[in-house]
């Protein structure tokens, strides 16, 4: 059972669950709902994996999504490029405002970094919202293209639409999995433990935390290009500072820190808001003191919470049969004792 709880093995479940999932459902809402939960995924490892992996939590995260929705939106219904084309350049653009705010902000530590990006996020949501002429304002972008076709592959149902994006999610975990378990992850591991510690061994802190600051923003971009063309409209309500706290309460629910926990946070409370919709505005009521007592009770999300229960049994049945062991031994010098008398 222990084995089962691995994070290898957690993900590995989840992803074949999600592709037997059209197959076992014929409702497109399920499809719909699911669908969504991917993009949603995607921006939390990326949140996971700077404020995860590296220790710095930015508010700004959905101003980034954003950035990588709008984008896409302009590209494609104003400059009128093929989808992908647009779609790659949405990504660069994200990655490159991300980069510029990144060497800013990034010069702030603890509480000033998070009080410095939710300002940010905050502007990104101002110019978004108050430039008319080329945001649409507060009325937004309507019309924006599906994703194109790739050679004979079309994506203009529900389930096509829900395997591209399970494609970028699955490409999204795998990314993470190979920074995560290499000497770039360790790095932003040891960051994240103590900065000060991380200099005097030699590591370049400012270079390393840039380049999370940037990967984290290009994921942040990617799901918010994938959104735009799921929805296909988009409003300057998606890069309000809401949507970074939704974001931050999948990834704490599910477990910061853990590859595994932006899934699981991401598709409980997704699916669980979902059913709570008939109470409306009361489901708040409902939800909110869960959210909290989890929070309390499991401060590193479900899946750091089981991790940590494993590890503590496995812990105390080492120590037991450590017991047994010497409790052996001491019987056996025991009994040698009595034979030399």
């Amino acid at each position: 059972m222990a084995a089962f709880f691995k994070q290898r093995n957690v993900i590995a479940a989840l992803i074949i669950f999600a592709i037997i999932f059209p197959f076992i459902t014929n409702n497109t809402y399920f499809v719909h709902v699911m669908t969504l939960s991917f993009i949603w995924m995607i921006g939390v490892y990326g949140l996971n994996l700077l404020a995860g992996y590296t220790g710095y939590l930015s508010l700004a995260h959905a101003g980034f999504f954003a950035i990588g929705a709008y984008a896409l939106s302009l590209l494609t219904t104003k400059a009128q490029l093929n989808y992908w084309v647009a779609f790659i350049l949405a990504l660069i653009i994200t990655s490159v405002l991300g980069l510029v705010i990144g060497l800013i902000s990034l010069r702030t530590k603890e509480h000033f970094f998070a009080i410095y990006t939710l300002c940010v996020g905050y502007i990104i949501y101002l110019v978004i919202d108050k430039w008319d002429s080329l945001t649409g304002g507060i009325r937004g972008l309507i019309g924006i293209p599906g994703p194109g076709n790739i050679g004979p592959i079309e994506f203009t149902t529900p389930v096509s639409n829900y395997y591209l994006v399970l494609f970028f999610l699955l490409l999204t975990v795998l990314v993470m999995y190979r920074i995560v378990h290499s000497l770039t992850g360790r790095t932003f591991i040891a960051i994240r433990n103590s900065e000060d510690l991380a200099q005097t061994i030699g590591i370049s802190t400012m270079k390393n935390k840039l380049l999370v600051f940037v990967i984290s923003t290009f994921f942040a971009g990617l799901s918010g290009a994938l959104y735009a063309s799921f929805i296909r409209f988009i409003g300057p309500d998606i890069g309000y500072i809401s949507i970074t706290f939704d974001l931050l309460t999948y990834l704490l629910v599910g477990g910061i820190g853990t590859l595994s926990g932006p899934i699981v946070g991401t598709v409980l409370i997704v699916w669980v808001s979902q059913q709570l919709q008939f109470l409306q505005d009361y489901r708040m009521l409902i939800f909110g003191p869960v959210l909290t007592l989890l929070v309390i009770f499991y401060p590193r999300g479900i899946v750091g919470g089981i991790a940590e229960s494993l590890m503590k049994r496995k812990q105390k049945k080492q120590a037991r049969e450590e017991q047994l062991v010497m409790a052996k031994k001491s019987v056996a010098a025991t009994a040698a004792s009595n034979e030399n008398r």
